[in-house]
């Protein structure tokens, strides 16, 4: 009887909590699909109007948006190969011990917590500048013609800037994993003889299964919607080349102000955000459930 007076007094406690994160989400969600079926340009507000799927049909078949799709497919995949690889390198070599190990750890992780319009301005104006840039400079003192980053590789620039901005999530999380290894299984290994792939194939790599398939699900979550980084040094260009879902988004509704069919791009992202969170939301299960 008292367990389920407390557990009555606990929901009531968090019910306002609920409220308000139910009417943080639900209604914006509620005005997006709204505006989504009307013909809403703000710079034509008396010719609004109700026209059902129209912005739908429209933004699907947009050919940026097939651009945005590959795009986005493109920035997601290449930053979760890069910060799993280089997260999972990082942990190994902040597992070992080593002089100043607490500031190099502090060094490693500190790029997550930058801003990513800060971190995109550092990478465009101090970096990746072609003129007075660091690799510009690193370039010329071997007698080499500097890139142009953003106009020559304009998704490889987004790519390592959110990259660099991702690693340090990954490393936090792998090596944490590193650190509830079981010092059993290490002294066990090394009395069989094992040898450092050996024990890194067989040991380490298996007790990283699981918090490696917990960074790709919640990186994967995130990297749907990069935009800061995009408006801040390409501006979705050099013409469609870096242009991703979240920034053709951004397109039809500040730019071309066409707020119905950016409502409906809104939709179509929250939809592929959620099928691919189901997806990986199973693939983590099963993880856990092996």
């Amino acid at each position: 009887m008292a367990t389920q007076k407390s557990q009555a007094i606990g929901r009531i406690a968090i019910a306002p909590s609920v409220a308000v994160l139910l009417v943080w989400m639900i209604v914006p969600l509620i005005l997006t699909l709204y505006f989504s079926t009307l013909r809403y340009n703000l710079l034509y507000p008396d010719r609004t109007g109700f026209i059902g799927f129209t912005n739908y049909t429209y933004f699907v078949t947009n050919p940026a948006f097939t651009t945005a799709i590959v795009n986005t497919l493109v920035l997601v995949g290449s930053v979760l190969v890069i910060t799993v690889i280089l997260g999972s390198l990082l942990a190994l070599l902040l597992d070992q011990p080593i002089f100043g190990q607490g500031i190099v750890r502090l060094m490693v992780i500190a790029p997550f917590f930058i801003m990513p319009t800060v971190s995109a301005l550092v990478w465009k104006n101090l970096l990746m500048n072609p003129v007075s840039g660091f690799f510009a400079w690193i370039a010329k003192s071997f007698g080499l013609q500097p890139i142009d980053w953003f106009a020559q590789a304009p998704m490889l620039s987004v790519i390592i800037i959110v990259a660099w901005q991702w690693v340090p999530f990954a490393t936090l999380i792998i090596f944490t994993a590193l650190q509830s290894l079981d010092l059993e299984q290490k002294e066990a290994a090394e009395m069989d003889g094992a040898g450092a792939f050996s024990f890194f194939s067989w040991i380490v790599l298996p007790h990283l299964a699981r918090p490696i398939t917990v960074v790709i699900m919640i990186e994967t979550i995130f990297l749907l919607s990069v935009f800061a980084e995009i408006r801040v040094t390409t501006d979705g260009g050099p013409g469609q080349a870096t242009t991703n879902l979240a920034y053709l988004v951004f397109q039809q509704a500040i730019l071309n102000t066409n707020v119905g069919a950016a409502s409906a791009g809104g939709i179509v992202a929250v939809i592929l955000a959620n099928v691919v969170a189901f997806f990986l939301v199973r693939a983590v299960g099963k993880n856990l459930d092996t």
